[in-house]
């Protein structure tokens, strides 16, 4: 990494951030570092910094960071949409990422958005507590979500079994949004000709795809909820893959798109593991840990916005069983590392990204 890469990335951001020239390039290193370290860690973050500074001092500066600086809730989103180039609409996952720092749970709930060619984190919220969000906290994120975007830019919500119930599923419906989120077997519908079943009991005799209406009955004071179904059996027919929607679709148009789910799970895996190594952090507390994620979602939007300008609108080269030789992401990946590595970023990110105001604004 060189001075003249974290000069052209501040230019980037500078528009977009309230942070003086001192903040910003230490979020410059954050970001570069990351990339070119391959890992969120600091300590190893503090050895890309290309001036003349100790190790140690550069590292108690990246740690003030964290401590001193805050910034909006949702500062990232802007950027992100702006970096990934504003498509007219996009799928969102919904999922929890999740690991424990000694005794301690981070625990991660994270709306992502999904195109043909990207998949980056756009919103979060840092759990207070380990295991399964709650309704009143998956409420809130699609909140804040439509706070900035319009309802007309989600193409479909997608969800795992976690996030079910009566009061979640009616506000997704009243609020307009479509979903696609799998139930389990044991849910209790109301069928057309009345009868009170178990999803497995109804699909008993399932083979193939299977495609039927029923009612989620009201409970705790809320309305009935009629939802579209699309079933079929996984797992050599030991288990019954259920998904509903509340959009009217056949039910193998249903579990066609319920399929684009797994890309969060992609998308934790490039954060993690098979990229920025999101559970080397040593950060604990939840505000640092927001700043952090909004950190590494910019990095991920200017890794896919990497691959997208090196391959233009080619697909990455497949091998003879049909999947990517190289991902989307690794491929941006390798090439913005090269990038760094060289020391010119020219041509990997842009001069200058429109500055978008989210606001009730969508994605035109």
């Amino acid at each position: 990494m060189t001075s003249l890469s974290l000069a052209d990335l501040s230019k980037l951001l500078s528009p977009h951030l309230p942070l003086g020239k001192s903040r910003l390039d230490t979020l410059c290193l954050v970001v570069l570092g990351m990339i070119s370290a391959r890992t969120v860690n600091l300590t190893l973050i503090a050895t890309e910094w290309p001036g003349r500074a100790k190790v140690a001092s550069t590292y108690r500066r990246l740690q003030r960071f964290f401590q001193k600086v805050s910034l909006p809730n949702d500062w990232a989103a802007g950027i992100v949409i702006a970096l990934i180039g504003k498509p007219p609409s996009w799928y969102l996952c919904l999922d929890r990422t999740n690991w424990k720092l000694g005794k301690t749970d981070i625990n991660v709930l994270v709306l992502a958005v999904v195109t043909a060619r990207y998949r980056v984190p756009l919103m979060w919220t840092v759990l207070d507590h380990a295991g399964n969000s709650n309704t009143a906290q998956r409420i809130a994120l699609v909140k804040r979500y439509l706070k900035q975007f319009d309802v007309s830019c989600v193409r479909m919500l997608l969800a795992d079994r976690e996030f079910i119930g009566q009061e979640w599923l009616v506000f997704l419906a009243d609020a307009k949004v479509p979903f696609a989120i799998r139930l389990k077997e044991d849910q209790i519908v109301r069928t057309q000709d009345g009868r009170l079943l178990a999803l497995k009991w109804l699909l008993r005799r399932c083979k193939g795809v299977r495609g039927f209406t029923a009612t989620l009955p009201g409970r705790d004071g809320h309305r009935d909820l009629e939802l579209h179904f699309g079933a079929r059996r996984i797992k050599g027919g030991q288990e019954l893959l259920i998904v509903a929607s509340a959009t009217k679709a056949s039910g193998s148009h249903i579990l066609r798109k319920y399929k684009k789910r797994w890309s969060i799970e992609c998308l934790f895996a490039d954060c993690k593991t098979r990229g920025l190594n999101l559970e080397d952090t040593h950060l604990r507390c939840p505000n640092r840990l927001h700043l952090l994620f909004g950190i590494l979602a910019v990095s991920v939007a200017l890794i896919n916005r990497a691959a997208a300008q090196l391959l233009g609108l080619k697909h990455p080269a497949r091998k003879k069983h049909g999947h990517y030789a190289k991902s989307w992401f690794r491929t941006g990946f390798d090439v913005f590392r090269k990038a760094l590595a060289c020391g010119n970023l020219a041509g990997i990110i842009p001069t200058r990204i429109p500055k978008l105001r989210l606001q009730r604004q969508g994605v035109v």
